[in-house]
């Protein structure tokens, strides 16, 4: 059996993070699970810091909250799950009560989109005994900017929360739809979608952020409410004939959280086409893959056209998931014994 360590688990106790942080209780390991956001004031002053300046001019505050919480405690391991508000400065200051630091992104944190936002993520680099990124760029961003080590992962399904719900006929009778995009709007977005609608495709969105769309007039009355998680995430996945995979232009995405949680719950996935989606699934036989709004419309009507067709290949996207192994306990299992060898 693999060595179990005692982890400081620094991050969102919420989505994602929160899922990554039982994963590695479900692996054994004793887990303490501190929300560094929770330690600053709950106004919206902070965020708007946060995300315009970056994360140091908080730090201050940070670090005697944060002394004072981890007095007398030592751990074999401190896991940073985003980073932006962990300058070098604290970085210091949990090696006191750490061994080894690693931090894990599921952000874009080295590209552009998010302006100042990652600048103390960025400055700690060089500090972190391993840096975990999820896309190719940030390995050579990464050390270029000072980083020891770095490692390459895929984003990963969580195998409870992305577990498939039994449902009932109250459920489909909410959340069925024909084809769904659950996600954020951003700029790129708004106009897709709208010519999907235009091209007839009926559609159902779901989100936050969808009122700052330009085209919010016309999408107005296909989007079904904001962002949703736990049970409703799942079974709104499970009740949608066809998934839309959309990704971040900004963000660098080439695969996104959608692309395994959606077959992880047995949903069908019609995604853009990408080097890393192709390999995740095969085309035509575990998903549909487009690289533009007339082929999505195509590829929607095909599979809206199939029942049968679209159900085989949402199982074999399923099955295909499992053979590559892109969920939590076997990603951060494998970061763990990664950082462990360092």
């Amino acid at each position: 059996m693999a060595a179990q360590f005692k982890i400081l688990y620094l991050g969102p106790i919420s989505g994602t993070c929160l899922d990554r942080a039982h994963a590695v209780r479900r692996l054994g390991h004793e887990v303490e699970h501190i929300d560094l956001r929770l330690m600053l004031p709950n106004t919206a002053w902070v965020d708007r810091v946060i995300w315009r300046l970056g994360g140091n001019l908080l730090a201050p505050l940070l670090m005697r909250r944060l002394r004072n919480a981890l007095k007398g405690k030592k751990y074999d391991l401190c896991w940073v799950d985003g980073g932006e508000l962990v300058t070098p400065r604290l970085i210091s200051l949990l090696r006191q009560n750490a061994q080894k630091i690693i931090s894990y992104s599921i952000d874009d944190p080295l590209g552009p989109r998010d302006g100042l936002r990652f600048r103390a993520f960025r400055q700690s680099l060089p500090f972190y005994n391993l840096n975990v990124v999820v896309r190719d760029e940030n390995v050579d961003e990464a050390f270029m900017l000072g980083a020891c080590n770095v490692l390459r992962v895929y984003r990963s399904a969580d195998e409870i929360s992305h577990a498939p719900r039994s449902l009932t006929e109250c459920d489909h009778k909410e959340w069925d739809s024909e084809v769904l995009f659950l996600g954020t709007w951003f700029p790129e977005r708004g106009q897709f979608l709208l010519d999907l609608i235009l091209r007839g495709v009926p559609l159902t969105i779901r989100g936050s952020g969808w009122h700052k769309a330009p085209e919010w007039p016309q999408l107005k009355k296909y989007w079904k409410g904001g962002s949703i998680s736990g049970d409703d995430y799942a079974k709104a996945i499970q009740c949608a004939k066809v998934n839309l995979g959309l990704l971040s232009k900004e963000n660098r995405d080439l695969h996104t959280t959608r692309s395994l949680e959606i077959p992880a719950l047995g949903g069908f996935i019609c995604a853009e086409r990408t080097s890393e989606h192709t390999s995740m699934y095969a085309e035509g036989q575990e998903a549909m893959f487009w690289s533009g709004v007339e082929e999505c419309a195509a590829m929607c009507d095909l599979a809206l056209s199939d029942e049968v067709r679209r159900q085989a290949m949402a199982k074999a996207g399923q099955q295909r998931l499992m053979r590559n192994g892109h969920f939590n306990e076997i990603t951060v299992g494998k970061i763990i014994e990664t950082a462990g060898v360092l």
